[in-house]
């Protein structure tokens, strides 16, 4: 797995953010090799999931390109280049069916005990 992949999985998963899923998009568009899709609880848990992500690839010398979303915290969307992590509530992520739009993409489950499953 992708080391930055890895690194924002990781963080959100100490955060307990929901159903983390890693679409391998790189054969379906030239906009990333890899979408990362989280669900928040709430506003202030899309915060922070944003946060701890930001923090532990700061320690590795990676900054996020772009971020929009967060003082709203609905959609953070936060571009690391080759890899695009969406932070979304509950509600936001039904409406927008980011994981029905990739669907023709590989896609892995991440779990925290082992890795991805």
């Amino acid at each position: 797995m992708n080391q930055i992949v890895e690194t924002i999985c990781k963080a959100l998963s100490e955060k307990k953010g929901l159903d983390i899923k890693i679409f391998h998009v790189t054969d379906v568009t030239s906009i990333a090799d890899y979408f990362i899709v989280c669900t928040s609880m709430n506003k202030k848990h899309g915060q922070s999931l944003a946060d701890n992500v930001e923090i532990k690839l700061q320690n590795d010398g990676i900054h996020a390109l772009h971020k929009e979303g967060y003082k709203e915290g609905d959609w953070i969307l936060m571009d690391f280049s080759n890899v695009i992590l969406h932070i979304f509530s509950y509600e936001e992520r039904q409406r927008v069916q980011l994981d029905q739009l990739w669907q023709d993409a590989p896609v892995e489950v991440f779990e925290d005990n082992d890795g991805v499953k």
